[in-house]
């Protein structure tokens, strides 16, 4: 009865009359896409009595954009910041204080690497597997009784003693510790400092400094001493900042701290008796070594006594070191002089110049019968031994080369070239030094290199820096095959293999940068030839995996990368599954964001589809569904730089060969279904809807394809979805058939769609995700002609089947959506001429044309859909289902006055019943209602709507009361 009256409709007009009204842009008026203009609001407050906060705006426009008009040109941020802002008796911020004094004092920038970042490097490095000991501070109860006479005399006596105590029986000597024991107690000493130091105890957190300090004195584990400088050093790092931070805190007055360049006069005695004090308790200090660096560590606080302070004590400081008998210990005496000095005075670069040239003086030593006695009794080789100097002798070059002039960089050099057996200088100074400073003098620097005995330091080593300042900084143009050639011949000749690919891994890039494809092949095949013997490259994948990174960042012309003969045999040698996987990810990723043009090169498509199919072939049934999503869009990104052109059977036929081969993920199965659906397209497109026989077949082998794929995939709405979509391309295409048979099996599917799927890792309900498709579908059956041997709207029929079977939630109302959703296609079908129609395909108003049997057929379904949502809202009327039945209702109501011809008096009172229904039990929305009611004024104004007049009068509104 609804679609007997269904209301007929002039798409035509309708759209006209629905148009937006164009109006005339004045483009000097304000326009939300233009460049927003940003305010900047400075609010200044004074501490005057009776003043006020003024605010002072500047603009680049007169414009204002929409959120500053609203906080009149501030924004609470602005207002915040400036109500945060001290009084200017208060000290500067944090951000104004370093900031000045960096300004001041020339302070180190963030091109300055700092410690930091070599400590976690020099633990893992400087290993040891044999027993370490360490002497542990037990604490002593002497000194803790009083005695009459002289208070002062008595404290000084005690503090004295106390100090005694470390050399009389307050420590216990722990043996046959192993390194990460060693380590523990050291914490354990570093966390005993900061305990002692917050209960007042500052002599003993003295006594564990200096007990630590000591320890830097032992060389009985030789190659263990960089690593246990780095740890004692922390410790001193602590008591440096706590004794510093406690004499600033004496310096308070009248709740007014110091600013961070404070000047000696503005402290008061009492601090600068506290900071004395310290100084004369370190002085008293017997050994030199624990003297030395507890005094450097607190080098800091002479900031409290004079201007003059640091760079008086640094000189003496230097001197100090002399004394130090061992080179190794000297050496990194030295460097952390040199990072204290950095820290606190880096503009005395001429202490730190002294304490260099102070070392070079003295390097003979290391080559002495004392050290090589020491050796031999560690059962040490010279060449390991001259390593341990590494980072000391590197840290204080960088300190010296930082911002220092090529003139110093140039006399430096000189002089280690006057030193005999230099090699460990030569790779301290290729390290630390700028790379443009070593890459202009390459070709002195190999010379030099040349001239090093090779039973110490030894060269390959020399080789590594020197390429890492190539990777960094070019040479001369006309040096630059000399260098590669003279390096490689001393790298070619390495017998270790670990020692080998660490040096070709460093010269594959410099390599790279400057020379052809004909080199990078012959370097590539060097390095084949030097790792396959016994299978070295199973222990060497990092470094391989690097090089392979840097040929593919320099040549990113992936048919250039692939005529270089031995770079596919180089992947061969990634025999472990998922180190072979992370290259192949690496060179994908680089072709996806290098690529800029799709290809048909045979010899790049064959090479990456091997790289894909390895990445494919590794996925299994414990693999990550991140991972599988990071494999599938790598491929995919590939499947879609491959085009043949006007080829469209080659790229099918490359379609069919990637289907084989990536059948285990799923969304590069759903890529090549889009994929070939975009080839039929494409094919319509050329031939302007005009298939010939031949692109006709093609076109159906295509849509073939997609309706074999589509039942492999596991997701069923991604599975109802593209029986949708490879439909809507069957019927553009006029493959009628075809197109019947995906939307059959879509209707055949609905059924077994689950109560709940997974939609990002949680369990959802599904009905919502039901309604969206089967809106989408109903929109798609309005244009597909019947089959002549089905029947009537055999496709909405089966449908409607298929949804009343369907089982719903019980507290669910998706089915009666459905069913009105469905009386919308209904009415649309029976029209003289539909809204939208394919192309080339007669819809069922061409077939039928109005003929009275296909509207009957038509009705005869919109009764039954009628009276199922009828029936449904009688269901509705307990108390805890009225708010949903009102929603229904006034759903149901919308859609006869949207589709219905309500001139039919039936129609119409069964609308009004709708309308007092829907606000029957208070649950309707009072908006939605007077919208609604305002629509139908206006649509009663238009031509042969006049009969909506009535209607409104007829619509009471009624109160939630």
């Amino acid at each position: 009865y609804f679609l007997r009256h269904a209301r007929s409709r002039n798409y035509v007009s309708e759209s006209e009359v629905c148009k937006l009204e164009s109006v005339p842009l004045d483009f000097g008026d304000y326009h939300p896409l233009k460049p927003i203009t940003v305010t900047e609001s400075k609010t200044k407050k004074t501490n005057r009595k009776g003043s006020t906060s003024s605010t002072s705006s500047s603009s680049s426009s007169s414009m204002m954009d929409p959120l500053s008009s609203v906080l009149d040109g501030t924004d609470p941020l602005s207002l915040f910041a400036a109500a945060a802002d001290p009084v200017p008796t208060a000290p500067p911020t944090d951000g104004a204080r370093r900031k000045r004094d960096k300004d001041e004092s020339l302070a180190v920038g963030s091109d300055f690497e700092p410690w930091s970042s070599k400590r976690g490097e020099i633990l893992a490095r400087y290993t040891t597997t044999e027993k370490l000991s360490i002497n542990l501070y037990m604490g002593s109860e002497k000194g803790k009784a009083t005695t009459t006479g002289s208070a002062v005399s008595e404290k000084v006596r005690t503090r004295l003693e106390e100090l005694d105590d470390l050399e009389e029986g307050s420590q216990k000597e722990l043996l046959n510790l192993t390194q990460q024991d060693y380590m523990n107690r050291i914490e354990e000493l570093n966390q005993s400092l900061k305990d002692a130091w917050s209960s007042d105890q500052k002599v003993k957190a003295l006594k564990i400094v200096i007990q630590c300090s000591k320890l830097l004195s032992d060389t009985t584990v030789i190659q263990f001493y960089p690593s246990k400088f780095v740890l004692i050093t922390d410790i001193l790092d602590t008591f440096g900042k706590l004794v510093y931070e406690r004499i600033l805190s004496m310096c308070v007055d009248n709740r007014v701290s110091l600013p961070d360049n404070f000047s000696p006069e503005s402290v008061n005695d009492t601090a600068k008796e506290t900071c004395l004090n310290w100084f004369f308790k370190i002085a008293s200090i017997r050994e030199l070594i624990p003297r030395f660096y507890v005094e450097a560590a607190i080098l800091k606080c002479n900031k409290f006594l004079s201007k003059t302070g640091i760079s008086e004590c640094l000189p003496r400081l230097t001197s100090m070191i002399r004394g130090i008998g061992d080179p190794l210990v000297a050496v990194y005496a030295r460097a952390y002089l040199c990072r204290v000095g950095m820290e606190v005075a880096p503009q005395l670069k001429e202490s730190l110049n002294k304490n260099f040239f102070d070392f070079l003086l003295t390097f003979k030593q290391i080559h002495g019968d004392t050290v090589q006695n020491q050796l031999v009794v560690q059962c040490v080789e010279i060449p390991l031994y001259l390593t341990l100097y590494s980072p000391a002798i590197d840290w204080i070059l960088q300190c010296i080369a930082y911002h220092a002039p090529d003139v110093l960089l140039t006399e430096m050099m000189e002089r280690c070239k006057k030193l005999g057996n230099n090699a460990l200088l030569l790779n301290s100074v290729m390290s630390a030094f700028r790379a443009e400073f070593i890459a202009a003098r390459s070709m002195d620097f190999i010379g030099m290199i040349k001239e090093c005995d090779e039973s110490g330091f030894p060269k390959h080593l020399l080789f590594r820096s020197l390429g890492l300042n190539l990777a960094l900084a070019d040479p001369p143009e006309n040096d630059r095959l000399q260098i590669l050639n003279e390096a490689w011949k001393v790298i070619t000749k390495l017998k270790n293999p670990q020692d080998y690919i660490n040096c070709a891994e460093v010269w594959v890039e410099y390599t790279c940068r400057h020379f052809t494809k004909r080199e990078v092949n012959t370097v590539l095949a060097d390095v084949i030839k030097h790792m396959t013997p016994d299978r070295a490259f199973e222990d060497a994948y990092p470094q391989l995996q690097s090089i392979i990174q840097k040929v593919i960042t320099y040549i990113y012309d992936f048919a250039l990368l692939f005529s270089v003969e031995k770079f596919l045999p180089f992947l061969d040698m990634f025999q472990k599954e998922s180190v072979r996987v992370e290259v192949c990810k690496c060179i994908m990723e680089s072709f996806i964001k290098h690529q800029q043009e799709s290809t048909k090169d045979p010899v790049i498509l064959n090479a990456l589809l091997h790289i894909c199919k390895t990445m494919h072939d590794s996925v299994n049934a414990l693999t990550l569904e991140d991972e599988k999503r990071t494999l599938a869009a790598l491929i995919n990104g590939f499947i879609k730089m491959v085009s043949f052109g006007r080829d469209f059977e080659q790229q099918l036929s490359f379609y069919v060969e990637a289907r084989s081969m990536f059948c285990n993920l799923e969304p590069v199965l759903v890529q090549l279904i889009h994929s070939v659906d975009q080839l039929a397209m494409e094919t319509r497109r050329v031939m302007k809807g005009n298939h010939s026989r031949k692109t006709a077949a093609f076109v159906r082998a295509c849509v073939a394809f997609c309706f074999i794929t589509i039942p492999s995939l596991s997701s069923i709405f991604t599975r109802l979805n593209l029986y949708l979509h490879s439909g809507q391309v069957a019927l553009a295409n006029q493959c009628l058939s075809q197109a019947d048979a995906f939307f059959k099996a879509a209707v055949s599917l609905v059924p077994e769609v689950p109560k709940m799927i997974s939609v990002d890792g949680k369990m959802r309900p599904s009905d919502a995700f039901l309604l969206e498709f089967l809106c989408n579908f109903f929109s798609t059956l309005l244009v597909v002609p019947d089959h002549p041997e089905q029947g009537v709207l055999f496709l909405v029929r089966g449908l409607l089947n298929v949804i009343q079977d369907y089982t719903w939630e019980d507290n669910s109302d998706d089915k009666i959506r459905i069913y009105t959703n469905v009386l919308h296609l209904l009415s649309a079908m029976t029209q003289e001429a539909y809204i939208y129609h394919v192309d080339k395909v007669d819809s069922n108003d061409s077939l039928y044309g109005g003929d009275s049997k296909f509207l009957a057929e038509i009705n005869k379904l919109s009764e039954t859909v009628v009276s199922q949502i009828l029936d449904h809202l009688k269901t509705l009327g307990k108390e805890e289902s009225l708010k949903r039945q009102s929603q229904l209702a006034l759903y149901f109501f919308h859609t006869i006055v949207a589709h219905g011809d309500l001139r039919n008096n039936r129609l119409n009172q069964l609308a009004v019943n709708l309308w007092n229904l829907a606000q029957k039990h208070g649950f309707a929305d009072t908006k939605t209602m007077v919208k609604t009611l305002e629509y139908i004024k206006r649509r009663s104004k238009q031509p042969e709507m006049s009969h909506f007049t009535d209607l409104a009068l007829r619509l009471p509104l009624q109160s939630r009361t």
